[in-house]
């Protein structure tokens, strides 16, 4: 008989990690007010999210010095060190997927201390690219602005096969509608506010949480379980 497959974790970063959303911030403070505008379209599932961003962005006008000080005022969940340190006992790899901005993921996460830095150091970072050109910013998709059928900034699904290339458990943190096809690709799914209400209206199972703390804890019993049934397996086997 053999082990069970240690899982694989895929975090989102916005509201997941962070504890506001990067780009939601940015254009608040910096965007002309059109950026609702393809907000509001993206939110009917009338405009993939790569092109919502796409236009949004290029309403920002802001130098560099003036979002990295905003970047730096958000911060992470006070248990991601936790969750990551649950990880590394358990041998579970964690990557970070994101229909955000590298960007902001790097300046934030540069902030959260050395251990953050340090147990993420196994782990990707998929994201949508962001750089400055003066008070203009410019965007890139990288994964994968040509096969993404939903015009995702990133196509979480497909990020999550190329990661999971021995299709081990995959475990899924989110909080928003961009992670709605994500949930689709995963086996344990842990969901809070706008992707909580996405998977109780559409009846996919789910797990409720508020902090990242929560979920090592649930993480931890689920393993526990799967050990307990494997060892009762193994009895009814030499029974």
């Amino acid at each position: 008989m053999t082990e069970p497959q240690t899982p694989i974790l895929f975090l989102d970063f916005d509201g997941t990690i962070s504890r506001r959303d990067a780009v939601d911030a940015i254009l608040e403070t910096y965007a002309d007010p059109e950026w609702l505008t393809f907000e509001a379209e993206w939110r009917a599932g009338r405009m993939g999210s790569r092109d919502c961003l796409r236009a949004q962005m290029s309403l920002v006008r802001a130098s560099r010095k003036q979002i990295d000080a905003l970047l730096d005022d958000i911060g992470v969940d006070e248990d991601l060190v936790t969750l990551l340190e649950m990880c590394a006992v358990q041998h579970i790899p964690a990557h970070i997927i994101s229909d955000g901005f590298n960007y902001c993921i790097r300046r934030i996460l540069s902030g959260a201390g050395k251990r953050v830095a340090s147990l993420l150091r196994g782990g990707r970072v998929c994201a949508a690219h962001l750089e400055s050109r003066g008070h203009l910013w410019r965007t890139e998709f990288p994964f994968f602005n040509q096969t993404c059928g939903h015009g995702c900034a990133t196509c979480k699904p497909a990020v999550m096969r190329l990661l999971n290339k021995t299709n081990a458990p995959a475990i899924f943190v989110g909080d928003g509608l961009s992670d709605r096809y994500a949930v689709e690709s995963a086996d344990l799914v842990f969901a809070k506010d706008a992707l909580a209400g996405y998977c109780s209206a559409d009846s996919i199972e789910h797990t409720p949480y508020q902090s990242l703390g929560d979920v090592a804890t649930q993480i931890d019993r689920w393993l526990a379980g799967r050990v307990f049934l494997r060892e009762e397996e193994l009895d009814r086997v030499s029974a």
